[in-house]
């Protein structure tokens, strides 16, 4: 980033007229901040590369148009002189001569000539300028000349009792001057005297010219002197007195026959062969600082200036003019107008204008403070469309002619003279001529939007156009009192778009291209040609300007514009490279207008430029690449060898390549675009930045190339640079034959592990068969069991049923023979009935039934009278009876018999057992007994 400091500074009246209002040349400022060095820069050259050299308080800086790089002195010293003589930078400083070489790194290396050659200084040296004559370099302090012969490396001093101020080259001849004694020469190692005049004796020489075959004196106070046959006479008696005014430090003659005069306090004066001062530039007018140290002339006739505090580089090549309005009196520049060599200026601040043949101020319109949005020429009338509502121009005078609020744009009615059409911020209005003075007529009812925008597509059929609402047709009645319908057109509305007519059709620019009106579909369509005036990764706005038959478009990069072929009639699309950022213009606001010799005018936030359309920029541009680096991740970066083919390692797969055109043109910004063959061969887009990064590439030789454009001129070469990146470790000759040698022992060893293993498993396998065998055998055995068990468990189960109908039957043939007792009892023959009882009874002997019973239920559940005898030893048989019959899940009823009681009897039975068990109340007999 760039900075600029901009002060006012002290205005001369005999220069007033001229600096009050100067079309100036590109002038760019860098602070210390910027380039990284402290403020003052006591000398300058330029290297065969193009290079720039500065000598600075710090040490030598260096800036090639992409980049500033400080080289610090090494005994921390000012460096008050800088000569580049073939590859070397020769440097002064305090006590200290030497130069500076470039190794194949890019680095600059510092060797001190004092102490290589242990020269003997005075105490306390300082070297002020250093001169190159044949194979001499003279180096130059205030108190000596050391002349060093740079081929046997041996060194003649000059001495003076009085100061040297400076030592000057002139037609091959060294020139100095000792203060109070006059001008000297040097002829074979000694100094010779070429005047003591006494008009110079007392005066400070700033500089010595050959000026038509005789020398041309310049001193700091007293103008410049001829030295003619030892005669010294003013060179221009009037300039001399202009001079007088100033303090001259320094001066330079210009490739084009002038001279630039640096001074003191009031910035530069540009003398031309006329001997006249045409220009003064000093902080007023652009420059960062009023008193210049130094100046400097570079191969493309950029002029350097080192001032006291920072760096100023003006473009006098430049095909720009730019007028800066440094004191903020006219604000952003939103219209433009030239009339009979009138400029007009409509800015947020008012209307000025000024005689644009003339050097001079801009006037101030009366009346018209404020935001002025439109300046047009219609009907023989300049018209201004103010916030304030609309004014008529004549002769600076503002004749306020509607007080409605905000007119964007004024238009002609066909076919009818004495009205125009105005949008306004709150539609449209109707403006009369009347007695030869135009006046408000009407508003268009019906219709209230703001009107920046209108274009007619019929004498009553307009369209209106809204950012955020888009673009409206309006139909308008023949009175044009109302507004009979509007309707939205089918477009996409986008911020900043606009209107215009250009070639008979109305056209609609946005973000998505140029569209034009197509009047019977009543829809805009695109327009591929003027859209390529596009590109959406520049778009800044959609405005479309159309003056001297071309159309122009203005995107972050550029200018662009369409013109027709000068040999057939389709249009040739070119482009101006003044990037936004560069012409500080308002976005959507953007103007620009003709003002003859294919001269254009551009309004910006803070003045105007100028510039040629025709001026094509031939200059022959060069790129270089001037470092490269190399690292591996988190480490710190290595350069490497620019005139070599490396080989990296693996890892060292991070690089950042450094390049530059050596371009110093402001307005003309360089854009670099580069490609990593063998990895992407594709080219990058144009870009500002000066570096290429590229990280963790892979192994491979790789070719970097670049290449850039200075405005629309591409280098005449490629940079390029060779590099390999080693393959991974694992990826060597080595590693590989270890990788073969490391496989075929993993074979045999995998091999020998798979035998091994083949070997285990078949053993495994065997004895797992084996056990399979046994399993299925005892599998086999249980199966059998099973089968046993499930025969025995069926004989149980047969036995059940055997004890269940024993049971049975015993209960049937108890009961009947109850049954027949009872029946028998009723009998009245005693004596038969006795003895059938006696026999019913022995037959009613439950003894033995009970024992066959017991036998086979003990068969059946054996385990039940023992479990019941030990939890309960204190129950008696006929207790383990009734157990035994509770167990079969025999009611009290079916009891009875059985034990030949009665049921009543069976109840006390068991509640006598459940004393005897100490079951709790709520526990069921049978329950416990079954679940024994």
């Amino acid at each position: 980033m760039r900075f600029r400091k901009y002060i006012s500074a002290f205005i001369f009246l005999f220069v007033g007229a001229l600096s009050s209002a100067q079309e100036l040349p590109p002038i760019e400022v860098f602070m210390p901040e910027v380039y990284g060095a402290e403020d003052q820069n006591w000398a300058i050259d330029q290297g065969s590369d193009q290079t720039i050299y500065f000598a600075n308080n710090k040490g030598l800086l260096a800036y090639n148009g992409a980049r500033w790089q400080l080289h610090e002195s090494s005994n921390s010293s000012i460096k008050r002189s800088v000569k580049v003589i073939q590859d070397k930078i020769y440097t002064g400083s305090y006590m200290d001569f030497g130069y500076w070489e470039k190794d194949d790194y890019g680095n600059l290396k510092y060797t001190s000539i004092v102490d290589q050659l242990k020269v003997d200084l005075l105490e306390d040296e300082e070297f002020w300028s250093i001169l190159e004559l044949e194979q001499w370099i003279i180096f130059q302090s205030l108190d000596r000349i050391y002349i060093y012969n740079t081929k046997d490396q041996t060194f003649s001093i000059i001495n003076s009792e009085t100061t040297i101020i400076k030592a000057y080259k002139v037609d091959n001849t060294i020139y100095f001057q000792k203060i109070n004694q006059g001008i000297y020469k040097i002829e074979s190692g000694k100094e010779v005297l070429v005047t003591d005049d006494r008009q110079l004796k007392d005066q400070v020489v700033v500089n010595i010219f050959m000026d038509n075959g005789q020398l041309l004196i310049q001193t700091k106070e007293k103008g410049f002197f001829v030295l003619n046959n030892n005669t010294v006479t003013s060179w221009d008696i009037n300039l001399n007195r202009q001079l007088a005014q100033f303090s001259i430090y320094n001066s330079i003659r210009l490739k084009n026959g002038g001279y630039l005069l640096g001074t003191v306090s009031h910035g530069v004066l540009l003398i031309d062969a006329t001997k006249r001062i045409t220009q003064q530039i000093d902080q007023s007018t652009g420059l960062g600082n009023n008193t210049v140290l130094s100046l400097f002339e570079d191969k493309k006739r950029n002029v350097w200036l080192g001032s006291d505090h920072g760096i100023n580089n003006i473009n006098f090549n430049a095909p720009f003019r730019v007028y800066k309005d440094y004191l903020g009196i006219l604000g952003t520049v939103y219209t433009t107008l030239m009339d009979d060599n009138i400029l007009y200026l409509g800015t947020n601040q008012g209307l000025f204008y000024k005689d644009y043949t003339q050097k001079g101020t801009f006037n101030f319109v009366k009346g018209t403070e404020g935001q002025v949005w439109t300046l047009q020429k219609l009907k023989n009338t300049i018209f201004c469309g103010h916030d304030k509502g609309t004014f008529v121009i004549k002769n600076g005078v503002a004749d306020q002619i509607s007080d409605v609020a905000g007119t964007w744009q004024i238009k002609e009615l066909e076919n009818l003279p004495t009205l125009l059409i105005q949008g306004n911020y709150n539609g449209l209005y109707i403006l009369e001529n009347r007695n030869s003075r135009w006046r408000l007529k009407n508003k268009l009812d019906n219709y209230n939007m703001s009107s920046r925008y209108i274009e007619f597509v019929k004498p009553n059929e307009l369209l209106v156009s809204h950012e955020h609402k888009g673009v409206y047709k309006l139909v308008l009645d023949n009175n044009f009192e109302n507004v009979i319908s509007h309707t939205r057109v089918e477009v996409d509305k986008a911020i900043k778009s606009s209107l215009t007519t250009f070639n008979n059709r109305v056209l609609y620019g946005s973000d998505q291209g140029v569209f034009y009106y197509n009047t019977a579909l009543n829809t805009f369509v695109k327009d591929n040609t003027f859209s390529q005036l596009y590109n959406p990764k520049d778009y800044s706005s959609g405005r479309l300007v159309n003056t001297n038959d071309r159309l122009f478009t203005f995107t972050n990069r550029s200018i662009t514009y369409a013109e027709r072929g000068k040999l057939s009639s389709n249009y040739q699309l070119l482009d101006l490279p003044l990037s936004n950022s560069i012409r500080e213009t308002k976005d959507g606001y953007e103007n620009i207008l003709y003002v003859g010799n294919d001269k254009y005018l551009i309004g910006t936030t803070g003045g105007y430029i100028i510039t040629e359309l025709n001026t094509k920029n031939q200059e022959d541009y060069r790129i270089s690449i001037d470092a490269i680096t190399a690292h591996i991740l988190n480490v710190d970066p290595k350069k490497l060898n620019l005139s070599e083919e490396p080989l990296l390692e693996n890892k060292e797969n991070h690089l950042n390549f450094s390049f530059n055109v050596t371009d110093y043109s402001k307005y003309l910004p360089s854009l670099y675009q580069y490609r990593l063959l063998n990895f992407n061969e594709n080219w990058s887009d144009w870009s500002t930045s000066p570096d290429a990064v590229f990280e963790n590439l892979p192994h491979g030789e790789f070719t970097f190339e670049v290449r850039a454009k200075v405005g629309d001129t591409v280098t005449s070469n490629i940079a390029s640079y060779n590099f390999t990146i080693e393959k991974p470790w694992y990826l060597k000759p080595s590693a590989i034959v270890i990788y073969f040698a490391s496989g075929f022992f993993f074979v045999v060893l995998v091999h020998m592990i798979y035998r091994g293993y083949y070997k285990n498993q078949r053993k495994k396998l065997l004895q797992q068969k084996e056990k399979e065998l046994e399993i299925k055998q005892l599998e086999n055995e249980q199966q059998l069991m099973h089968f046993k068990n499930l025969e025995l468990e069926k004989d149980i189960e047969a036995k059940n049923r055997e004890l269940g109908m024993s049971a049975m039957n015993l209960i049937k043939r108890n009961e009947l023979l109850s049954t027949i007792k009872k029946e028998l009892g009723n009998t009245k023959n005693l004596d038969d009935i006795s003895k059938v009882v006696k026999m019913i009874n022995r037959n009613l002997n439950t003894t033995d039934d009970w024992k066959i019973f017991e036998e086979a239920f003990n068969n059946t559940d054996k385990d039940f009278i023992k479990k019941l005898k030990e939890q309960h030893p204190n129950l008696t048989s006929n207790d383990l009876r009734l157990c035994t019959y509770l167990r079969l899940n025999l009611s009290s009823k079916e009891i009875a018999p059985l034990l030949n009681i009665s049921i009543r009897s069976v109840e006390v039975k068991r509640y006598r057992l459940r004393k005897k068990m100490n079951l709790p109340h709520e526990e069921s007999l049978s329950s416990y007994i079954l679940h024994m």
